[in-house]
């Protein structure tokens, strides 16, 4: 299978625990031994915020600290593909074209952001939507897509399945629920549904829940499916 396995940078390295990133590097030198071509794409998690914010407090406009966060995904990205053993782009893609013709050499595609105003969730997305993935993993914070942020709302309800439109239809409440946080943000799960793409969204926290998903072993968290 191809596969696009977007990482969290509060997943990844929260902390710059090195082992946390090994973790990772593993399970993806995993798949590839398995036979899978594979790329990644990391977020930028605390730290990003934490510079944004230090960097609002300064003054800088937002094309500004968007560019500060992709430094900060590129940054995380270069661990991971530190602690890889599989053949790898020798630093983090800064383009979707770049990315695919790292996947087409046969290396591990490894990149963060790209442009102000996309999140890596949409580069996620499209990175899978360009190579034409089998499977689009969003390994983040919390094990799946609720009908409400789960960290504002006791009692939301985290979804099994879900068509793409779905999807949709479910991050567009959550986003206009002010202070509210979804798993993916609405332009990652309108490029989902425009392009029929398969994915699922579970807790990165333990990275062996990525190799159960592409296994098709239980997992916990949210699968998308294209719509019927």
């Amino acid at each position: 299978m191809r596969i696009v396995v977007s990482i969290g940078g509060s997943v990844l390295a929260p902390d710059l625990d090195p082992e946390r990133v090994r973790g990772h590097a593993t399970v993806i030198d995993g798949l590839v031994e398995d036979g899978h071509e594979v790329a990644t794409v990391v977020g930028g998690g605390g730290v990003a915020r934490r510079y944004i914010g230090t960097a609002r407090e300064l003054g800088a406009s937002e094309y500004d600290l968007d560019a500060l966060g992709i430094d900060v995904t590129r940054l995380n990205a270069r661990l991971l593909v530190t602690a890889l053993d599989s053949s790898a782009t020798p630093e983090p893609a800064e383009s979707h074209e770049a990315a695919r013709a790292s996947l087409r050499r046969g290396e591990v595609a490894v990149m963060g952001g790209t442009v102000p105003g996309h999140t890596t969730d949409a580069v996620s997305a499209l990175l899978a939507e360009m190579v034409d993935a089998d499977l689009l993993i969003y390994a983040t914070s919390v094990p799946g897509v609720f009908s409400a942020d789960p960290k504002e709302v006791d009692d939301a309800e985290r979804y099994d399945r879900l068509t793409a439109s779905e999807l949709v239809d479910v991050i567009s409440s959550i986003e206009t629920a002010a202070g509210s946080n979804a798993p993916v943000d609405l332009l990652a799960a309108k490029i989902i549904e425009r392009s029929g793409l398969r994915a699922v969204v579970l807790d990165g926290t333990d990275p062996d829940r990525i190799a159960d998903a592409v296994a098709g072993d239980a997992f916990d968290g949210t699968e998308v499916v294209p719509n019927e």
